[in-house]
């Protein structure tokens, strides 16, 4: 039923071809403009999905260097945009160039869903091409690698290289391109980006020089170093660092558009203002990450004694995304960095997006726990609950299994898990949220209260995360959740109103059950386990459908307008 936009539109474009022999002449052209009216059509309940909504934060606080450097940096990160483009797919640029250029009422249709998606696959519909001349499914080597590339030929060419360039071709921030020969070679992104990243980090260095505040320029400055040597781990400190009005986080970062492999970043950019309120509310739960360390449902050999530094939290107001931040599905809280050195030395940050979140809930979240709840407990559905759990779900990043021995030898779990990794690992960070707070609860630390609204507003919550699709790795996650909780009888259905309720006396082990589960996984770096749980509760069943399909006049998520990056 997802597609049944475009299936219309295709039946109507398929029903002209097959008839268009026998159409007379003055009747073909009527015959086109329904087929063009039907797609137009479909363009628009595509677009109608995202919500149009206003992001914007109060400036008037910061200093009139910082404002002029807010400028500056909102600059550079626009040219993240045809940036990350380049990553999505080879053609991507020329498609870009070709459909602005259209001015009629379907080219600019057509132009509003790219921009939206970054890319002509659509997020929501399985990434399925919404256009045509591309192909049906987002290849899943992006443009990281080349077009017509195996695995196999890779994992060939790999086993050719120095330890060094083994890294490289393994790592973050290098492209693999095909030399004049043929044969596969390194392109560090300093070079195959050249043309955004140098303007971009001159205009880092501007920033830098206005503002006032000295970590912020410490942060400007290195990452634009970081732009022309490939070298992100001195920025990535830095970013640790930070402490400022202005909170940046601009570069490549995560690996989810690498479908093949999980190894190369895509370039993005939040560019937000600092809730200090907010921040030092949640400041509290930073102390508490050992302790749950310490209690990790898994095998204790596999908890770290030590976790590696602190784990600052921020709450900050989006003023401007752009590059992955700002494609299809927008986020709603981050935690980073994603180098291994940088987290077993400094932790992770986490950074909650606060005017986002208030955003999804409101328009998102609260109606669609209107018509999948059961009636008693649509009353629990509260943005406290949803928020908490946000933060949790980024705090879980960083505990648990990362750096593990497997088969005598050092590795990661990104590692291991490869294409896995990245739906196994959100949901695990949902699931062990979950536990966490509930731990927390127990423990004294949060009221008892949320323990009434936690569970039914993540119950809600899948019902928004799984509506991106499955193929993306926040929907794959969630599906898997909430299939293992329907099968330990932790969330029930009722198919008379067609309403889920969460089970009180079963959640609790059911949660940490599964959290266990995937841990363990992640720990002995499980690459079989990974695929075996992701293929058995990774899936749409019937009843989740049956959700879903009453959801076709609620907004899956938010389109961000940004006032302050005109």
């Amino acid at each position: 039923m997802r597609h049944s936009w475009r299936a219309a539109a295709l039946a109507a474009i398929l029903l002209v071809s097959a008839l268009s022999s026998s159409v007379p002449a003055g009747q073909k052209g009527r015959t086109d403009a329904k087929a063009s009216a039907a797609e137009l059509s479909e363009m628009k309940a595509r677009i109608a999905r995202f919500s149009p909504t206003l992001i914007t934060a109060d400036t008037r606080k910061l200093s009139a260097g910082d404002r002029k450097a807010l400028a500056k940096i909102i600059e550079a990160a626009k040219l993240f945009n045809p940036l990350y483009r380049r990553q999505v797919w080879s053609g991507n640029a020329a498609l870009f160039a070709k459909l602005a250029a259209d001015k009629a009422p379907l080219g600019k249709a057509r132009y509003h869903f790219l921009t939206i998606s970054q890319g002509p696959w659509s997020q929501l519909d399985e990434n399925m091409a919404f256009v045509d001349g591309v192909p049906e499914h987002k290849p899943p080597q992006a443009a990281h690698y080349p077009d017509d590339m195996t695995k196999a030929e890779f994992d060939a060419w790999v086993a050719t290289l120095s330890e060094s360039d083994k890294a490289k071709a393994t790592g973050f921030f290098y492209a693999i391109r095909r030399g004049t020969d043929g044969k596969l070679r390194l392109a560090p992104y300093s070079e195959e980006y050249k043309e955004f990243l140098v303007p971009a980090a001159k205009l880092l260095r501007e920033a830098a020089a206005l503002t006032g505040n000295a970590s912020l320029r410490s942060y400007l400055e290195k990452r634009a170093d970081a732009f022309g040597t490939d070298d992100y781990y001195a920025s990535d400190v830095a970013w640790m660092d930070l402490d400022a009005p202005i909170d940046v986080t601009i570069g490549p970062y995560e690996t989810y558009s690498d479908e093949l492999y999980g190894y190369k970043a895509a370039f993005e950019a939040y560019i937000t203002l600092r809730d200090d309120v907010e921040s030092a509310k949640l400041a509290r739960f930073g102390a508490e990450l050992q302790g749950l360390e310490n209690v990790l449902p898994i095998d204790p050999k596999y908890r770290n004694p030590k976790l590696g530094g602190s784990a600052p939290i921020r709450v900050v107001n989006v003023v401007y995304s752009s590059g992955e931040g700002n494609a299809g599905v927008q986020t709603a809280a981050f935690n980073l960095p994603n180098d291994e050195r940088v987290v077993a030395e400094k932790g992770s940050k986490r950074v909650m997006l606060k005017n986002v979140q208030e955003a999804k809930f409101n328009k998102i979240l609260l109606p669609i726990s209107r018509v999948v709840l059961s009636p008693k407990d649509r009353a629990n559905a509260h943005f406290d609950a949803f928020f908490t759990h946000v933060l949790m779900h980024e705090l879980m990043h960083g505990l648990g299994p990362n750096v593990i021995a497997v088969d005598g030898r050092q590795t990661t779990v990104r590692g291991e898990l490869k294409d896995q990794f990245s739906a196994i690992e959100e949901a695990k960070a949902d699931i062990s949220g979950l536990w966490a707070l509930q731990t927390l609860i127990d423990k004294g630390v949060l009221d008892k209260r949320l323990e009434q609204t936690m569970y039914t507003t993540f119950l809600a919550s899948i019902f928004r995360s799984v509506r991106f699709g499955i193929k993306e790795a926040h929907g794959k996650g969630v599906a898997i959740q909430f299939n293992y909780l329907m099968d330990e009888g932790a969330i029930r259905y009722d198919a008379k109103t067609g309403t889920f309720a969460v089970v009180p006396d079963k959640i609790r082990a059911a949660v940490a059950k599964l959290a266990g589960e995937i841990l363990t996984l992640q720990a002995e770096g499980s690459y079989e386990k990974a695929k075996a749980l992701r293929d058995k509760y990774g899936v749409i069943r019937p009843e989740m459908q049956a959700g879903l399909d009453k959801l076709k006049g609620v907004p899956v998520d938010i389109e961000p307008i940004y006032p302050l990056a005109k």
